[in-house]
């Protein structure tokens, strides 16, 4: 059932009984800052986790979005998600969620290299690409530390509670990523 494993995490597909731990950080303010949905209610927590369970079964699948177990604990500490978004290009975006208790244990940047490696390895992408809120250090940290390039800043990209948010745009090449 695990779709990537490393020493501390495993990234497995999504399945009903996560709907109360994703609805545990998907529903606090303070997880859902700089994100465009949220704070959810369990209806929406419930929508999500369903949505993406149906996606595991199409042809032809462009959506990964990913339970994060952390393996000492056995507990699901967030989300993560590769998308193909453009297959005649070979290209794609990652983008990731972790329960604030886990902040600041090296956690995102360890599921941010493992998307980049299912992508790359995996998908043969040739560009994977993130986005984050400007205000978002940590996780333009992570980006910065696995090595994707800070390509521009876009003005009011993204609808964000009530109004639009600007977003950081950093992607890394195939090429960059064998080197």
């Amino acid at each position: 059932m695990a779709i990537v494993e490393t020493n501390r995490l495993i990234l497995r597909e999504l399945i009903e009984t996560d709907i109360e731990a994703v609805h545990e950080y998907a529903s606090d303010p303070v997880n859902s800052k700089y994100v465009p949905w949220g704070p959810n209610t369990l209806e929406e927590t419930e929508d999500f986790v369903r949505l993406y369970i149906k996606y595991q079964n199409q042809r032809d699948r462009v959506d990964f979005e990913l339970a994060v177990i952390e393996k000492c604990s056995g507990k699901l500490i967030g989300i993560c998600g590769l998308h193909i978004s453009d297959k005649e290009n070979n290209g794609g975006w990652i983008g990731y969620c972790i329960n604030k208790p886990y902040w600041g244990k090296g956690y995102g940047t360890e599921i941010a290299e493992n998307l980049l490696k299912l992508g790359f390895r995996k998908f043969e992408l040739h560009r994977i690409y993130a986005t984050c809120h400007p205000s978002n250090v940590a996780s333009e940290r992570i980006l910065q530390k696995i090595g994707m390039k800070k390509e521009g800043y876009m003005r009011k990209d993204v609808r964000f509670k009530g109004g639009w948010r600007d977003s950081l745009l950093y992607a890394i090449l195939e090429d960059e990523y064998y080197h």
